[in-house]
């Protein structure tokens, strides 16, 4: 009996299980990007035009990505209770919206409608810092992966919720808000004692490579499979018990990865206590960073008269030449010819803190080519209900969770192939970054052009793109400006998507739609006027819902998104070539 009860306790204190349990929850963190489903609901229920939702949108990305509350909580709160808030939040909110909807309690204004998205969607971001958080700490030597795949369920949870309303069969289309407002703090809930941080540096096993593999295989497996079902619930008339079918075995897939821990716990050789207690207590050093190169004194002047190809020597050699240029500046300070100041502040790859951070150059770049790329990726997924409409398409909700398989697959895609670009290559990692902004570029073109099929084409290369920003962007920032204050840099970072949304979507998108619609409807009636100014500013007394069709409708949007995916590409690869040397110092001496 005690040999049980002690299994149990390393079952429930094992770093893969409160993986796996991340995960779960994660799936659930990306009720956002089902906004693009539930949009037409709203609008179609509330009267609303299209200026209209697209406030609500930016609200919605303004709950999804301002954590810092989130952030805050976190370090005074336990983890449990801060994914206790989240739920509440979130079941608060949507479900707030879903009376509202259904007319179960009176209409709100349009501001009041805002502030119940933003804080059912704000829920969200306790879910991803209490994910982050603990599974960084608990895999410290494998954050690409780690971001990639948490980030990735996150993205995939769209097309989750969506198969599950699949089998609620209702005509109701509303209780897709009620869905989303229950279905993510039952989860939330059910599983906020599992997630937080359990020691797991001290729990590194040889097996940790394989089980990536696994977990990276059931995911393309999961993805696959959800893309299969949706075209062919999209060109077959399934019947329900069919349905039923596809959903059970989506829930058996989301289940397969908690065998690893099972597996891991009472079905493996434990850990020798021996070899365990040489563990250290805290992960205290960064990839590639001698013990040595962290007790060496740099001064100001070292750093300005230093050779560049100092840098790439090997660890001992560098820390040689250093040595030798100090004692000549020592020398020559004691002669009265130099002054010598320790210098202040860290370096790139040390550890900031986020006002430190905000002074440099690198991080501007970081924020401004992500807010360029993934806002334009943000403002398709915010529009997508009515681009599909727009386009002739009735069924929204296949393109909505097509996109979200391609955000899965791009986030997962992102943090593996960045990984071994920095691990095998000691390359930039923001270079993938400008490569996933290139492929939007042609994503963007296809969605503007319209042409047959281009829908299809479209999601596909706009979803990778953007997906694969938010585990390239996290893993990033976490090397060039250290894990001490990862929660508080992430958080601001996710700042991007609202920032660029307001722009874009709010004014860009929703603006250039309603414009076009009154034009096709001042053809069909000629006696509305409409005013030139209404392009970007639109008829100010227009309260009746407006409808658009055709590629017109987003083709000047898709152009000037478009333009805005090239533009990153550039910053990208201006942050790649100021931060060689850095990624170099990190990850080059471990090819050696």
């Amino acid at each position: 009996m005690g040999r049980v009860r002690e299994r149990l306790g390393e079952f429930f204190h094992n770093r893969w299980l409160v993986f796996v349990a991340a995960m779960w929850v994660q799936s659930c963190a990306g009720i956002g990007y089902l906004f693009g489903s539930i949009s037409p609901v709203i609008k179609s229920h509330l009267n609303y035009n299209q200026r209209q939702i697209a406030r609500l949108g930016v609200a919605k990305d303004l709950g999804d990505s301002v954590g810092f509350l989130a952030g805050s909580l976190c370090e005074i709160l336990p983890l449990w209770g801060a994914l206790l808030l989240g739920s509440l939040m979130n079941l608060v909110g949507y479900g707030w919206v879903w009376l509202v909807v259904t007319g179960r309690t009176s209409i709100l204004p349009l501001w009041a409608m805002c502030i119940l998205i933003f804080v059912g969607t704000n829920g969200e971001t306790f879910f991803n810092t209490v994910n982050l958080v603990s599974c960084v700490q608990n895999f410290p030597k494998s954050r690409g992966p780690v971001v990639g795949i948490l980030k990735g369920f996150a993205g995939l949870g769209g097309a989750i919720l969506t198969q599950i309303y699949a089998v609620i069969q209702t005509p109701d289309h509303a209780s897709l808000i009620f869905m989303v407002a229950v279905g993510p703090a039952m989860v939330g809930i059910s599983l906020m004692f599992i997630v937080r941080p359990v020691g797991g540096h001290k729990q590194i096993k040889s097996s940790d490579g394989m089980s990536f593999s696994f977990i990276y295989s059931v995911c393309l497996v999961l993805a696959a499979y959800l893309m299969a079902v949706m075209i062919l619930q999209d060109l077959v008339d399934l019947s329900h018990n069919v349905i039923v079918i596809f959903t059970v075995i989506l829930f058996i897939l989301l289940l397969i990865p908690f065998v690893i821990p099972i597996i891991l716990v009472f079905f493996s050789e434990p850990t020798d206590p021996a070899e365990a207690a040489l563990l250290p207590d805290t992960p205290k050093q960064e990839p590639g960073k001698s013990e040595n190169d962290i007790n060496e004194v740099i001064f100001s002047e070292v750093e300005d008269e230093k050779p560049k190809d100092v840098d790439l020597l090997p660890a001992l050699e560098r820390q040689k030449r250093i040595a030798q240029l100090q004692a000549k500046l020592a020398q020559a300070a004691a002669e009265g010819a130099v002054r010598i100041k320790r210098r202040r502040g860290p370096h790139r790859g040390e550890d900031f803190t986020l006002m430190q951070a905000l002074i440099k150059a690198d991080f501007w770049l970081l924020f401004t080519s992500l807010l360029l790329g993934s806002a334009s990726g943000l403002t398709v997924i915010d529009n997508l209900g009515q681009m599909s409409q727009s386009l002739g398409y009735d069924n929204a909700h296949i393109f909505v969770s097509l996109i979200s398989i391609w955000n899965f697959l791009g986030r997962i895609g992102g943090g593996y192939l960045s990984e071994i670009i920095v691990r095998d290559y000691a390359y930039p990692r923001p270079v993938g970054m400008a490569v996933a902004q290139a492929i939007m570029v042609f994503g963007h073109f296809f969605l503007g052009m319209g042409w047959p099929g281009a829908l299809y084409v479209g999601t596909l290369l706009i979803g990778l793109g953007y997906g694969a920003h938010w585990s390239i962007v996290p893993a990033a920032a976490s090397e060039l400006f250290g894990l001490k204050k990862f929660g508080a840099l992430y958080n601001f970072l996710t700042l991007a998507n609202p920032a660029g949304s307001l722009v874009f979507s709010g004014l860009i998108a929703s603006s250039i739609y309603d414009s076009e619609a009154e034009k096709q409807a001042h053809q069909h009636h000629p006696h509305l006027q409409q005013d030139l100014g209404s392009i970007f500013f639109g008829s100010l007394g227009a309260e009746e819902p407006t409808k658009c069709d055709g590629s017109v409708c987003f083709f000047l949007t898709s152009m000037i998104m478009s333009g805005f995916c090239i533009i990153a590409v550039v910053l990208s690869m201006i942050l790649v070539y100021r931060t060689k040397i850095v990624y170099a110092n990190l990850y080059g001496k471990s090819r050696t």
